[in-house]
């Protein structure tokens, strides 16, 4: 924990307490955001930015109010916080509102995440020039290529949490991502565009910048000659990659405050088998590297691997302590960390082969899902799987449905996951799915 931060913190609560506040949480954070990017051959942009902050949540007389200030000299930082007191208790009186309970903070692990590499503070300019330039002499090698685009993106951020109920907490991590945009000329005025990027807390663990440039310049250069989809009832594997995004859709709703104000389709889900026995995820806070690991979640609450579906039964929702007070439902977390798939035992290829005729997915063009409902209805890009194999490319076509039906026809899990995603997902494959084309 950094020292100077924990004073400022706890500074702050006892301005808050002094000026009338009942109870109150105080957070100061610091972060460093640094963005190359090269753009057709020539560094076309740069930026270097550093933050600090002080947030404070209010409790006063069964009232509420959260501030924030980036200015955090001693003069302003009391005048500031006795403003925050004053207009908090201006306000309306809430009797869900009651800061988070002691005894959610109890049982925190002291794992170590391993979220700091201390080689990113150290990153030079000339190691970002180094990687761009090798990301666009790959992306930029083909005789069709219009433009591309390289990017690295580095960083660090801390905070320190102090509540005046016995909360104290500080988190620190550093993260490094880099990739390629690239758009390639096609069939007359058309085009094809793909990017990919990776990204990890070590700037060790990740593969080479060429290599990722590869990987980029393959994925665009398989949507050369892309058609209009067919309207078809297909089987439908989801690319690992793209499963992350379905993942988060299907679990937009499933949190407390969804739930109470009537705007959920998990409502009554938990302890019921909803979807397919295939579908596990387990929320884990706890795994070491994660891009989204933690200690404690945003109300300092102990973070916990909690299981939300297993085998196709829900056990959990997210649930915060203040719509779990207005839901009535036990407080569990109210934010997700980092979630884990449940995987089958084959590879894409093998999936490929299983299926032997249907719709590969590998990226979502747009889109709407009804968060009361589960229907849905999603732009996507791919290729027709042809005999167990990836075909010919295919977009300007729509997936349409209902999540949880959707979910009830996962028949088969890969062992491919995707590692650069809080949403650590297989390849999926879903029967009987609707697609809307030519």
């Amino acid at each position: 924990m950094r020292v100077d931060a924990l004073k400022q913190a706890e500074h702050a609560v006892e301005i808050a307490k002094a000026a009338g506040a009942d109870e109150i949480v105080a957070t100061i954070s610091q972060s460093r955001d640094v963005t190359f990017e090269y753009r057709d051959g020539a560094l076309e942009k740069v930026k270097d930015t550093t933050s600090q902050g002080l947030a404070i949540q209010v409790y006063a007389a069964g009232r509420y109010s959260s501030h924030q200030t980036t200015d955090l000299t001693p003069e302003r930082l009391k005048g500031f916080v006795a403003e925050a007191v004053a207009i908090t208790n201006a306000l309306e009186p809430d009797e869900f509102r009651e800061i988070t309970p002691p005894e959610l903070f109890k049982g925190r692990s002291e794992l170590d995440l391993d979220l700091v590499d201390p080689a990113v503070a150290d990153i030079s300019r000339e190691q970002r020039l180094a990687w761009c330039e090798a990301i666009d002499t790959i992306a930029s090698n083909h005789d069709k290529v219009i433009s591309t685009t390289a990017g690295v993106y580095d960083g660090t951020y801390g905070s320190t949490t102090v509540s005046s109920n016995g909360f104290s907490g500080s988190r620190e991590s550093t993260y490094c991502w880099y990739g390629s945009e690239i758009t390639l000329r096609d069939q007359g005025e058309r085009r094809a565009e793909d990017s990919f990027y990776v990204g990890s807390p070590h700037i060790g663990t990740l593969p080479t910048a060429s290599s990722v440039a590869d990987t980029a310049l393959q994925r665009v250069l398989s949507r050369l000659n892309s058609e209009k989809g067919p309207t078809v009832k297909a089987t439908m594997l989801v690319d690992s990659r793209a499963a992350a995004s379905l993942i988060g859709r299907l679990l937009g709703p499933a949190n407390a405050r969804r739930v109470q104000q009537g705007q959920s389709y998990w409502a009554g889900l938990v302890g019921e088998k909803a979807f397919s026995d295939k579908l596990t995820i387990i929320d884990d806070p706890l795994i070491k590297r994660g891009l989204a690991s933690r200690h404690f979640d945003d109300e300092g609450i102990a973070a916990k691997v909690m299981p939300v579906v297993e085998n196709g039964v829900v056990r959990n929702l997210y649930v915060d302590a203040y719509y779990g007070r207005k839901a009535g439902l036990a407080v569990t977390t109210g934010s997700p960390s980092n979630r884990l798939v449940g995987t089958g035992d084959r590879s894409l290829d093998e999936l490929l082969a299983a299926i032997g005729t249907g719709v590969y997915v590998t990226s979502w063009l747009g889109g709407n899902a009804d968060n009361t409902t589960g229907d849905f209805s999603l732009g996507l890009r791919g290729h027709m799987i042809e005999n167990g194999k990836v075909g010919r490319p295919v977009g300007e076509m729509n997936v349409t449905g209902n999540l949880r039906d959707l979910f009830g026809r996962l028949e088969m899990t890969g062992n491919d996951v995707y590692p650069y995603s809080a949403t650590l997902s297989p390849s999926l494959v879903f029967s009987d799915v609707d697609f809307s084309g030519a």
